[in-house]
């Protein structure tokens, strides 16, 4: 019997929403400007954009390439330019996803509890001790299991119908919260301390590795990369989409919001007296310290908490739509599967997957890091080799409107990008299993 026609985007502006909102997630607003503040403030700007452009968007772009020319979800994407041996890469994309979406599902879950105490009920102020109780146990397990219900929910309705449809509307509501946030954080008094913080400037920091590895997984973490996620979204597209275009507004709008979200965070935490409750921990500062400051505003808290959490929400469930949709496209095209099926197997799969992250943040810290240092880098790693050495298709030039970039962008792929994610795999590897060996 032959197989039903692949669904398709109904436009290149709910591509480029759907896109964008797989890249502009909690890995923006969550842990962007913190790592900045920690790790040489301008200087790691500077490193994580220079990361972005010459090994992020080279990758970006290849996952689109190889979604677009083979029309297939990552493991058959793979084999359609590779060969069968090329299979394994497919699978560690869709295990990446699997596992990346089990713990993100958790941590979008606390968004999801702090934005209805936000609107309904108001922030706690002993924001810290309200952390400790809804971060794990019933309540985290309780939010973890709705979100991935909601997941499931848009997923399962198809690409233009639900995916496509959802990023269309959350995505221009996204950017209009966080930009007026930013707006209103430079109206306090006080920013001016927050901004420099935020955008000090040491140098010495780019002499360590640690700062190398964050910036590295930051921006693949962010962009969606090593995870097939871009990969399957491109496998929709028809031939007449410019991929170099589009990836360039991808990773712009990516580093964009990523930044502007710092501009929110550090000037309302210095504008109230809060900086020294900031601590080493992203989650701290932002679920913590974040609520701990909007308690302290009072009613005007309220809403501007409200309207930051939902914005978190929004970025998350985009995040989150992408993930699913790797592991079910690859059900529809493995197994046969029709997408309902898939959504709701997979998806109940990855929920239980997810349980112990929901007891356990030391287990969610363990499998996030897992997931960054090791499958994201060496998926990206794999891929650069597998599209600048072996895939041999012109696909990336169908569509496009200049081909300058094309030799520089395969070069990249040759040679600095493997480069490069070698070398930071090669010291990420130890501590990950350091991390590991400690947990268990």
């Amino acid at each position: 019997m032959a197989s039903p026609p692949r669904e398709q985007w109904s436009s290149r502006y709910g591509f480029m929403m759907a896109a964008v909102g797989s890249a502009v997630g909690l890995g923006n607003m969550w842990r962007f400007s913190y790592l900045t503040a920690e790790n040489g403030g301008a200087a790691f700007v500077v490193l994580y954009l220079a990361i972005t452009w010459l090994v992020g968007l080279p990758v970006l772009l290849a996952e689109l390439v190889l979604g677009r020319g083979s029309q297939k979800s990552p493991i058959r994407a793979l084999a359609h330019f590779g060969g069968d041996s090329w299979k394994p890469l497919g699978f560690v994309f869709v295990a990446a996803g699997f596992l990346i979406l089990s713990y993100y599902s958790v941590i979008a879950g606390w968004t999801v509890r702090y934005a209805l105490s936000g609107v309904f009920l108001g922030f706690d102020p002993d924001a810290g001790a309200h952390f400790v109780r809804v971060a794990s146990g019933w309540d985290a397990f309780g939010f973890h299991i709705a979100f991935m219900m909601g997941t499931i929910l848009i997923v399962a309705r198809g690409v233009s119908g639900g995916i496509e449809r959802t990023a269309m509307v959350l995505m221009p509501a996204l950017f209009a919260i966080v930009i007026g946030l930013a707006l209103y954080a430079a109206t306090l008094d006080g920013s001016s301390g927050g901004y420099a913080y935020y955008l000090n400037t040491d140098f010495g920091k780019l002499s360590e590795l640690d700062v190398w590895k964050a910036a590295a997984g930051q921006a693949f973490f962010s962009l969606s990369l090593g995870m097939g996620a871009m990969l399957t979204f491109a496998s929709y597209l028809g031939r007449d989409t410019d991929l170099p275009q589009e990836a360039v507004i991808i990773a712009v709008a990516d580093v964009g919001i990523a930044f502007i979200a710092g501009l929110v965070v550090f000037p309302m935490i210095y504008a109230l007296n809060l900086s020294s409750d900031v601590g080493e921990s992203t989650v701290g500062a932002l679920f913590i310290t974040l609520p701990k400051a909007f308690a302290e505003m009072g009613a005007v808290g309220r809403g501007v908490g409200g309207l930051f959490f939902v914005a978190l929400v929004v970025g998350a469930l985009t995040s989150a739509i992408s993930l699913l949709e790797v592991v079910v496209a690859t059900g529809i095209d493995g197994l046969g599967w029709t997408r309902r099926k898939a959504a709701i197997v997979f998806g109940t799969a990855i929920a239980i997957l997810g349980i112990p992250s929901a007891w356990s943040t030391d287990i969610l810290g363990a499998v996030d890091e897992v997931a960054n240092n090791i499958f994201l880098l060496g998926g990206g790693l794999a891929l650069s080799i597998f599209v600048g050495w072996v895939m041999t298709d012109p696909e990336a030039e169908v569509g496009s409107s200049g081909l300058v970039w094309l030799a520089i962008w395969r070069n990249l792929l040759r040679f600095a990008v493997p480069l490069f994610l070698g070398f930071v795999l090669y010291f990420a590897i130890p501590s990950t299993w350091e991390t590991l060996v400690a947990l268990f």
